[in-house]
């Protein structure tokens, strides 16, 4: 996952469906890449409750700290995890 893309500016206000998209790029990206840890905190992620997916995220970002190697990887959650908030 690359961050060539994105802009400074993070949206506050992802809305489900686009909190789900991002969510299930990062699962495919952490297949595609090996990370199977991360892969399996995603898994079925669009499907969970607010509480199982705040929980699968934060679960993810845990795993990926100290690893600076995957900070693009890492940004891309911690923009999921600023809009948690927004999940209903």
């Amino acid at each position: 996952m690359t961050a060539e893309n994105e802009t400074l500016r993070w949206p506050t206000n992802l809305n489900r469906a686009a909190i789900n998209q991002r969510l299930v790029h990062a699962r495919e990206v952490a297949e595609r890449d090996g990370m199977k840890e991360v892969a399996g905190f995603l898994a079925n992620i669009e499907n969970e409750t607010p509480a199982h997916i705040a929980k699968g995220v934060m679960a993810s970002l845990s795993w990926l700290e100290g690893k600076p190697e995957l900070r693009a990887f890492t940004l891309q959650l911690e923009m999921v995890a600023l809009n948690l908030k927004n999940l209903k």
